[in-house]
């Protein structure tokens, strides 16, 4: 199973249960293969939240080995400085500060920080000091929110 087809079979159960899957990583780190999910809900997420899904989820995927190799499961909060990824994230913070950083150099420049205006139509539009600046939404490495300015959101 690749993350993708991971977020398909996981998605539904999370939403069904209230929560949000914000970020989804399935890597190899060392001898061992990480499923690490970072999940929101209404409210923000308790450590009790966590180990609820963890269990869940952990049923869930044991449930007719949807994963054949061994794992380590890891269920978290986003974070402040939460990723954003989804159509709706755009929406949702717009008029937040962010951090973005490219997968390639514009100008000689990886790294940019503003307030995200928005996504439209593949193009993310961020207000750097007094520029608005338009980026690719897939010449995007990451975009988070500015955990200085995220405890308000």
């Amino acid at each position: 199973m690749d993350a993708q087809e991971i977020e398909a079979l996981l998605n539904p159960l999370i939403e069904q249960e209230g929560g949000e899957l914000v970020d989804l990583q399935w890597r190899r780190e060392g001898h061992q293969w990480v499923l690490r999910l970072f999940l929101d809900k209404q409210g923000g997420i308790t450590l009790d939240d966590c180990a609820y899904f963890s269990d869940r989820v952990g049923a869930t995927l044991d449930e007719g080995d949807k994963i054949s190799q061994s794992y380590v499961l890891e269920v978290s909060s986003p974070g402040l400085d939460r990723v954003i990824k989804k159509d709706k994230d755009f929406a949702r913070f717009a008029g937040k500060s962010v951090k973005l950083r490219l997968k390639l150099p514009e100008n000689g420049q990886r790294r940019f920080s503003g307030v995200l205006q928005g996504l439209h139509e593949g193009t993310v539009s961020l207000q750097v000091d007094k520029d608005l600046k338009t980026f690719a939404r897939e010449a995007i490495d990451e975009l988070r929110l500015d955990d200085a300015a995220a405890a308000d959101f």
